[in-house]
C-alpha cells in the first residue's frame, strides 16, 4: 500500500520560509520518484519539484528555482521541500505525489500514480 502524508504547511509572511514534509510508505519511497505539485485557488494543479528514487536527480519548475530545494531522508522515508523567499503567489495547497521521474520532467499531473491529501501554504504580503 502506498501512503503519502504531508505536513508543515501554514501561514508565513512574504520573504519567509517553510519546510514541507512528506512521509512516504516504504513501497512509495523505494519504487517511485517523489515530488510536489501545488494548486492555487481557481487555478490548475502545477508541478513544483521532484526527486528521483535514488535521490541523485532533482527537477524544479522554473518559478521556484533558486528558492525551493527538494531532498530526502532514506532513514525516515521522508521527502522535504524547503521553501525560501516565499511570495504571495506561492499560496496554494501543496500535494506530495509518487510517480515516474520522466513524468515529473514533463510536469504531467495526470500521470502521477499516488497523491497525498495536501497541506495548505498561505503567504501574506
Amino acid at each position: 500500500q502506498v501512503q503519502l502524508v504531508e505536513s508543515g504547511g501554514g501561514l508565513v509572511q512574504a520573504g519567509g520560509s517553510l519546510r514541507l514534509s512528506c512521509a512516504a510508505s516504504i513501497r512509495a519511497f523505494n519504487n517511485y520518484a517523489l515530488g510536489w505539485f501545488r494548486q492555487a485557488p481557481g487555478k490548475e494543479r502545477e508541478f513544483v519539484a521532484a526527486i528521483s528514487s535514488s535521490g541523485y536527480l532533482t527537477h524544479y519548475a522554473d518559478f521556484v528555482k533558486g528558492r525551493f530545494t527538494i531532498s530526502n531522508d532514506n532513514a525516515k522515508n521522508t521527502v522535504y521541500l524547503q521553501m525560501n523567499i516565499l511570495k504571495p503567489e506561492d499560496t496554494a495547497a501543496y500535494y506530495c505525489t509518487a510517480g515516474a521521474y520522466e513524468d515529473y520532467l514533463r510536469g504531467d499531473v495526470d500521470m502521477m500514480a499516488y497523491w497525498g491529501k495536501g497541506t495548505l501554504v498561505t503567504v501574506s504580503s
